[in-house]
C-alpha cells in the first residue's frame, strides 16, 4: 500500500503534461467545431433589412440542428468552397420562418462574388404561387400573415403598371410593391421555355449546373440539345425582409435553393451599434442595447 501511494505521488514528467494539454485542447476544439457546424452558431446582423424584428448590430444564436446541421461550406474567412454534407433535418422550413442562408447570388450571377450569409423571412415554399398586390403579400391566393414588426419607410406605393428594371426575373413587368404572380420552383416542375421567357430562366438553369443558349433562329438549347422545357432539379424558397422598403431580397435576386438553408435564429445574445468601430471603445460600449439582450426572434 505504501508503495502504491509513493507511486501516485510521483511528479508527472513535463513531456506528459504537454501531451495532456494538447490532447485536452484538441478535444475542446473538436467539440466546438462540431457544436458550431451541426448544432448552434453565432450570426452578426450586418444590415437593416429585417428591422425591427432584427436590428443591425444584433448578434444571434442560430439553430442549425433543426433544418439539418452541415459541415463547413467554405474555409473560414475565405471564399474557398469545400465539399459539404448535411445531417437529416428535424423539420422543413415553413412559411413565416426567419432563416439564415447562403446567398445564392445577385439576379444574373451564376455564382456569387463572395461567400455570404443572408437573413430573411421565408414567405413561400416550393410549389407556392406568390404575389404582392399594393404591398400586400398573397400566397396561393390567400393573404399571408403580417410579421409583427414589418414596416415600410415610405407611404408611396409603386403602381402596377410601373416596371422596375432591377426586379427579378429579368424582363418581368413587376416592381417591389406589385410583384408576380410567380411560382416558386419545385423539384420535378416543368418550365415552358420560349424566346420571350428564355432571359427570365437563363441564370436559374445555369445555377442548377446546366448550360442554356438561345440561337439566332430562336431555338433554345439545354446542355447542347434543343428543348422547349426545363425540369427543375431542386426545391426553392422565396425570402423577403420585414423592412420591406429597405430589403434587397427575392424580389430583386430570386429564389433560395433549399440546400442553402443554414438555420433559424433563436435569440439575441448581444447587440450594439455596428457603425461604431471596435477600436473606439469609449463610444462602442455605451452603444450596447441592453433591452435587446434575450429578445426571441419570431
Amino acid at each position: 500500500m505504501a508503495q502504491e501511494e509513493k507511486k501516485s505521488d510521483a511528479p508527472v514528467p513535463f513531456a506528459q503534461k504537454v501531451k495532456d494539454f494538447f490532447r485536452e485542447a484538441a478535444i475542446v476544439i473538436v467539440g466546438f467545431l462540431l457544436l458550431n457546424n451541426f448544432v448552434i452558431a453565432s450570426f452578426m446582423v450586418p444590415t437593416g433589412s429585417m428591422e425591427n424584428e432584427v436590428m443591425t448590430g444584433d448578434f444571434l444564436m442560430v439553430n442549425k440542428f433543426i433544418y439539418g446541421g452541415c459541415s463547413p461550406r467554405n474555409i473560414p474567412f475565405t471564399d474557398v468552397r469545400l465539399p459539404w454534407f448535411r445531417l437529416p433535418a428535424f423539420k422543413s422550413v415553413h412559411r413565416g420562418d426567419v432563416i439564415v442562408f447562403e446567398f445564392p447570388g445577385y439576379r444574373e450571377e451564376v455564382h456569387p462574388e463572395a461567400f455570404t450569409y443572408y437573413l430573411k423571412r421565408c414567405m413561400a415554399i416550393a410549389g407556392d404561387t406568390l404575389q404582392v398586390v399594393n404591398r400586400v403579400v398573397y400566397v396561393n391566393g390567400q393573404r399571408a400573415p403580417i410579421p409583427r414588426n414589418m414596416k415600410f419607410n415610405s407611404s408611396r406605393i409603386l403602381p402596377p403598371e410601373y416596371s422596375d428594371e432591377r426586379i427579378f426575373p429579368p424582363t418581368s413587368p413587376f416592381n417591389e410593391d406589385n410583384y408576380g404572380p410567380i411560382v416558386i420552383p419545385k423539384k420535378g416542375m416543368r418550365i415552358e421555355l420560349s424566346p420571350a421567357t428564355f432571359k427570365m430562366w437563363e441564370t436559374f438553369i445555369l445555377r442548377e449546373g446546366h448550360t442554356a443558349a438561345l440561337d439566332d433562329g430562336g431555338k433554345i438549347f439545354i446542355d447542347g440539345k434543343p428543348s422547349a422545357t426545363y425540369v427543375v432539379q431542386r426545391n426553392y424558397l422565396f425570402g423577403m425582409g420585414d423592412n420591406r422598403d429597405n430589403s434587397l431580397d427575392g424580389r430583386f435576386w430570386g429564389f433560395i435553393p433549399e440546400d442553402n438553408i443554414v438555420g433559424t435564429p433563436m435569440i439575441v445574445y448581444w447587440s450594439w451599434d455596428s457603425d461604431i468601430s471596435i477600436f473606439n471603445i469609449f463610444q462602442k460600449i455605451p452603444s450596447v442595447r441592453l433591452g435587446r439582450l434575450g429578445t426571441l426572434i419570431r
